[in-house]
This record gives structure tokens, C-alpha cells and sequence, in this order.
């Protein structure tokens, strides 16, 4: 039989970090899987000239140095990222991901800022509101940790990017509710890739990575890869 994925890249949304994936890495650990969830990085020239490109290089760069068997695995924004570089994977996890073409199109319209003032503008309140089915301390936790991001890389996202169909093992993780992404949005993503996927019971769309139900969410996931 060939060899287990011993090793996994975790990329987080817009305006989060490496830090969403604290609940996930402890249950990957567990069971023997390296995870590395690095914080995206604005360009040199700041996030106002920030694209999507810069963010792939990124990506690759943190991909290239995982030996193989890997896994690339992104939330969100990071699932789109992570869908761009399957090529480079031996297996790809999409959680609640932003579509690429021609899913991109059924996207709710949004009119974004040139940088988006996520942690400028951030209240525990509406990080409560964000989060419905996290702990306190987590989102506690979250609010404290938002981080601005580039308009211009979200404009681009939500315009659509063309993205191969993935050659190697795809999972989709959707929440039962999600005002970001249309569960049903992923749920024909997967169904045109012959994804696997899994209902998180999550109203929220970060809930598989910082609500209550994470960790099984996890244990979900290393189940599947450890099948691949």
C-alpha cells in the first residue's frame, strides 16, 4: 500500500490566520499528521497592492517544503488558494470554500473597501454574531486576531478564477448554513469534481474550523485522508 499523508498545509480565510486552525492541528497531531497553518502575507508594498498572486506564491512556497504524501486544505478564501494548487497535492480538503468559475457567479454581490478594516473595525459583538456556535473564549479569542485584508484580492476572488478540475482526491466540508458561501454553491462543486463531502453542522461560515463541532469535524477529515 502506498504511504499515509504524514503531512498537511492549512490555509485560513480573509481577515483571519493561521491561528483558525488551532482546534484541527491538535486532533492532526493525534493522529500523526504534520499540520502547518501559516498566516498569509501581505506584499512588500502593503495590502492595498496585494494580490491574489502574491498570496499563490505563498501558498506554493509552504506547499514545496512539506514532503509527500501531502495535503493541501484550505477554509474560504484559503480553499480557493488551496483548489489553484492541487496540482502540487496529493489530496484536497475545501471548507466552505470561495468557488472558482463558473460558481463564483452565485456569489452574493459585495462592494469591497480597497483594504478591508476587519481588525480596524472590529467588535466582540458582531464576532459573536460571526461565530454562533463558538465558545466564548474562542471568540474572545477571534476578535482579538481579525486582521485587515486586500479589496482587491476579494474582488478578484469573487469575479472568479478559472480552476482546473483536481486530479488527485478531493473532500468538500459544507455548514448547514453559510450567508458567505451558499451550501449549495460547494455542495455542486463537489458533485461536478466527484468530491466526497461532509455536512458540518455549523449555522456559520467558519464554524468546521472555530465552532463546538470542530475537532469532530477534524477527526472526520484525518479518517479520510488516512483512506487515501
Amino acid at each position: 500500500m502506498p504511504p499515509s499523508i504524514g503531512h498537511a498545509l492549512l490555509l485560513h480565510g480573509a481577515g483571519g490566520g493561521g491561528w483558525e486552525w488551532n482546534a484541527w492541528r491538535g486532533v492532526f497531531a493525534a493522529a500523526g499528521i504534520e499540520a502547518v497553518a501559516p498566516d498569509l502575507r501581505p506584499a512588500g508594498a502593503g495590502l492595498v497592492d496585494t494580490t491574489i498572486d502574491d498570496y499563490l506564491q505563498q501558498v506554493r512556497a509552504e506547499l514545496a517544503a512539506l514532503p509527500r504524501p501531502r495535503a493541501v486544505i484550505g477554509a474560504s478564501l484559503g480553499g480557493l488558494l488551496a483548489m489553484r494548487c492541487a496540482g502540487e497535492a496529493d489530496a484536497l480538503v475545501l471548507v466552505n470554500p470561495l468557488p472558482p468559475l463558473p460558481w463564483s457567479s452565485h456569489l452574493p454581490v459585495r462592494d469591497w473597501l480597497t483594504v478591508v478594516p476587519w481588525q480596524r473595525d472590529a467588535r466582540l459583538a458582531s464576532t459573536r454574531r460571526a461565530l454562533p456556535d463558538s465558545d466564548d473564549a474562542t471568540a474572545l479569542f477571534a476578535f482579538r486576531h481579525w486582521r485587515d485584508e486586500s479589496g482587491g484580492v476579494l474582488r478578484a476572488a469573487h469575479a472568479g478564477i478559472e480552476v482546473p478540475k483536481p486530479v488527485c482526491p478531493v473532500l468538500c466540508i459544507v455548514s448547514e448554513q453559510d450567508e458567505d458561501v451558499p451550501p449549495d454553491v460547494t455542495r455542486a462543486l463537489a458533485h461536478e469534481w466527484n468530491a466526497d463531502l461532509i455536512q458540518a453542522p455549523s449555522p456559520g461560515h467558519v464554524g468546521p474550523l472555530l465552532g463546538r463541532c470542530a475537532p469532530a469535524i477534524a477527526g472526520q477529515v484525518v479518517t479520510w485522508l488516512s483512506a487515501r
